[in-house]
């Protein structure tokens, strides 16, 4: 599958067979977990590698720890996800707005949180990559919660009907129905 497929309004997401479908609420919960699993084992490599995760703040010296790591990426991903997931199916077009935005979001907010805290360069590359491992995981939450409202919203075929021949509820009409 190409991103232009996903990007596309009109996509059809459903040409794969899939064994089970995700629930909404279990696509983000997967999603979440995922992030802060990921971001905790980041935050721990870098502690290795000799990242301190201190830096100044009116001139008090803070550091980050695994709390704050994992609540900067729940809370902002579990948010942002649940808005997806309770407004999109009314307002598609949240769907492309997330498939965009949100990993724009994690780029971007490097250079708002993270550079500008003057941490010193293992913690500023291990809190970077914590950003960037939410682009990929918030695009794939994104557009499996449309692929789910696509299959959803989509009526079955009748069997042996090219535009599967049923009318607006759904019902084959008499002439089609078989005895």
């Amino acid at each position: 599958m190409r991103w232009t497929e996903i990007l596309r309004s009109d996509g059809d997401l459903t040409s794969r067979r899939r064994r089970g479908s995700w629930s909404r609420g279990a696509v983000v919960a997967t999603a979440v977990v995922a992030a802060v699993a990921i971001n905790l084992v980041v935050y721990a490599t870098g502690l290795t590698a000799g990242a301190r995760y201190a830096f100044t703040r009116d001139g008090r010296s803070m550091a980050v720890d695994a709390v704050t790591v994992a609540g900067f990426t729940a809370v902002p991903l579990l948010a942002g996800l649940l808005l997806v997931a309770v407004a999109g199916p009314r307002w598609p077009a949240l769907y492309r707005f997330a498939l965009v935005g949100a990993p724009l979001a994690a780029v971007g907010t490097i250079g708002l949180m993270t550079l500008p805290a003057g941490f010193d360069t293992a913690s500023t590359i291990a809190l970077a990559t914590c950003h960037l491992t939410l682009a990929p995981l918030s695009f794939l939450a994104a557009a499996a919660l449309r692929h789910r409202r696509q299959r959803s919203t989509r009526q079955p075929l009748a069997a042996g009907t090219p535009l599967g021949g049923t009318g607006s509820d759904g019902v084959l009409p008499p002439e089609r129905r078989r005895s």
